[in-house]
């Protein structure tokens, strides 16, 4: 009987982000020209793991939830290309497997993508490439990013 109660008890802690969240959230995209001029109906792709979408800058697309980071590319005519890379993070989804115990839950919400999340509001600059980390949003403010650090140089031989 104790053996069926713990069955059960873990079958209930398990896909905790799963349940709480959903296979999907929302990501506003915006696109910039380099002195800070906002340029709406950009063509955006955004894509990751789980495949791409096509979205127009100044809109929110909701993005498919991927462990791994998805790339952005916004295109218009007269701008450079403006190039980003959302950064994938845990979600309180899977803080709450690992806390509650569910270690069969944190993996399936982890294989699923359910536990993870990218910023919820970007925004890229025409012939820049920026990374965007959701650790540095402020609630209600978009996300301006940063430059990718440059390549180390490589030692002298």
């Amino acid at each position: 009987m104790k053996l069926v109660f713990a069955i059960a008890a873990v079958a209930a802690l398990s896909g905790c982000a799963s349940v709480m969240n959903d296979s999907t959230h929302p990501m506003k995209i915006e696109t910039l020209t380099p002195d800070g001029k906002a340029i709406c109906g950009a063509e955006c792709k955004l894509g990751n793991d789980y495949g791409s979408i096509t979205v127009k800058s100044g809109d929110t697309a909701q993005v498919r939830r991927s462990s791994k980071d998805m790339d952005i590319t916004c295109v218009s005519s007269n701008q450079a290309d403006a190039k980003g890379r959302a950064i994938s993070r845990a979600n309180s989804g899977m803080f709450g497997n690992i806390i509650l115990g569910g270690g069969i839950g944190a993996i399936i919400d982890h294989n699923k993508g359910t536990a993870y999340t990218y910023p919820t509001w970007v925004q890229l600059i025409f012939g820049q490439t920026r990374i965007f980390d959701r650790t540095d949003e402020k609630d209600g403010m978009p996300l301006a990013g940063r430059q990718p650090e440059a390549a180390a140089p490589s030692a002298a031989k």
